[in-house]
C-alpha cells in the first residue's frame, strides 16, 4: 500500500509567497516602459503605465484568425526612434514566419534595421493589407547592401507549401541565415469539450508542424553560424485554462527547441527560443471577448501587456553571432516578470517541511 501522507502548509504574514502575492496585486513593478514612442504614435506609451496607473485597451473585437493589424486601436508598435542599430546583422539572410503583424513584424524591422535582408510569410487573402504595410517599413529602412525584402503568401500548416517558402527564398537570396519560426494562431475556448478536432488540427499544423517543415527545408541551405528561433510563449511555462491547444502546441514547441538544440549543435547551427509574455498582437482581438481585450496584460506585476518592440530585440540578440555564439538550447522570457512569481513560489514551496499525516493514502495540502 502506499505510505499515506498529508501536507500541512502555513504562511507567516512575511512569507515570501505572501510578499510575492502583495507584490503582485498591488503591481510594485509597475514602470514605464524603456522606448519612447515613435512620431506614428506619439501618446501610445504615454498612455501606458502613466501615472502608476495600469493601461486599459479599448474594447474591441475582431471575428477572424489570425486577426488584422491595421483595424486595432491601438495600433501595435513594431518601432521605436529609441532602438539604436548596431549593425548586428548585415550580410545575414533572415527568413520570419508570420511576418506581417505583431511580433513578427516587429522582428523584420529590428532585423533590417540590423543591416539583415528579410522574407516573411503571411496568410493569402487574410493579411494582404497588414503584408503591404510591413513590406513598405522594411523598403525604407533597408540598409545599404542589402537586398529588398519579399514577402511570401502560404499557408504553413501543409508541407508542399513550406517547401516551396524555402524555395522562394533560396531562389531569391541563395541561402538562409537566420530562421525565425513565428506563425501562430489562438482560440479561446471555455472547455475542452468546445475544441473540435477540426480547430486542433488546424492548431497544431500552424504552431508547431509548420516549425518542423520549414525548419527540415531550411536546413538545407543554412551553414555553420545560422541559427534558429522558435517562438513560444509564456504560457507554455504557466498554463492557461482557455487555451488548451494554444498551450500544448506552445510546451511543444519549448521541447522542440530543446531537442533541436541537440541535434544540430555538432553542425555549429544555434536554436533558441523567445517565451513572450503578454503582447498586443492581433492576436488578442481576434481571440478574445471585448472585455478581456480591454483588461489584456493587466495581471502582469508590470501592470500591462508590451508592444512587439519590446520583444524583438530578444530575436536580434539571439541571432546575432557576437552576442550569443555560446547560446543554444535557451529560451529567453520578455513576459513581465511572470516566470519570477513562478519560480520565487517553487523555490518556496520546495523549502516547506512537510508533515506526513494518516489521510488514507492521498496526498492533500492545508
Amino acid at each position: 500500500m502506499p505510505f499515506p501522507l498529508r501536507a500541512t502548509i502555513s504562511f507567516s504574514s512575511r512569507s515570501p509567497l505572501k510578499l510575492l502575492l502583495h507584490f503582485s496585486s498591488v503591481q510594485y513593478l509597475k514602470a514605464r516602459p524603456p522606448f519612447s514612442s515613435p512620431p506614428a504614435t506619439p501618446s501610445l506609451f504615454s498612455r501606458m503605465a502613466s501615472g502608476g496607473q495600469t493601461f486599459t485597451f479599448p474594447a474591441q473585437k475582431q471575428d477572424k484568425q489570425p486577426g488584422k493589424e491595421h483595424i486595432m486601436d491601438p495600433l501595435p508598435q513594431a518601432t521605436s526612434d529609441d532602438y539604436k542599430p548596431a549593425n548586428k546583422l548585415q550580410g545575414k539572410v533572415a527568413l520570419v514566419t508570420g511576418g506581417d503583424s505583431g511580433i513578427g513584424r516587429a522582428v523584420c524591422h529590428c532585423f533590417v534595421q540590423e543591416g539583415a535582408t528579410v522574407a516573411f510569410t503571411y496568410l493569402k487573402s487574410e493579411e494582404d493589407k497588414d503584408a503591404n504595410d510591413t513590406l513598405e517599413l522594411l523598403r525604407k529602412s533597408k540598409r545599404d547592401g542589402a537586398k529588398d525584402p519579399i514577402a511570401v503568401p502560404a499557408d504553413l500548416g501543409y508541407e508542399e507549401n513550406c517547401r516551396k517558402v524555402v524555395e522562394e527564398v533560396v531562389n531569391a537570396y541563395g541561402r538562409i541565415d537566420i530562421l525565425v519560426n513565428n506563425a501562430a494562431e489562438q482560440y479561446e475556448r471555455p472547455c475542452i469539450t468546445e475544441i473540435t478536432e477540426e480547430q486542433l488540427d488546424r492548431m497544431f499544423r500552424t504552431n508547431i508542424i509548420s516549425f518542423f517543415l520549414v525548419t527540415k527545408f531550411a536546413l538545407k541551405h543554412m551553414k555553420e553560424g545560422s541559427c534558429i528561433i522558435n517562438t513560444t510563449s509564456v504560457n507554455a511555462y504557466k498554463g492557461h485554462k482557455q487555451l488548451l491547444d494554444y498551450t500544448a502546441t506552445k510546451g511543444a514547441i519549448v521541447a522542440f527547441t530543446r531537442a533541436l538544440a541537440l541535434h544540430l549543435a555538432e553542425k555549429g547551427i544555434r536554436v533558441n527560443g523567445v517565451a513572450p509574455g503578454p503582447i498586443w498582437t492581433p492576436l488578442i482581438p481576434s481571440s478574445m471577448k471585448e472585455e478581456e481585450v480591454a483588461n489584456f496584460g493587466k495581471g502582469v506585476p508590470m501592470g500591462r501587456a508590451a508592444q512587439p518592440i519590446e520583444v524583438a530585440p530578444s530575436y536580434v540578440f539571439l541571432a546575432s553571432t557576437p552576442d550569443a555564439a555560446y547560446i543554444t538550447g535557451q529560451v529567453i522570457h520578455p513576459n513581465g516578470t511572470f516566470i519570477i512569481l513562478l519560480i520565487i513560489c517553487l523555490n518556496y514551496i520546495c523549502s516547506i517541511d512537510f508533515k506526513i499525516v494518516n489521510t488514507g493514502g492521498v496526498i492533500v495540502n492545508g
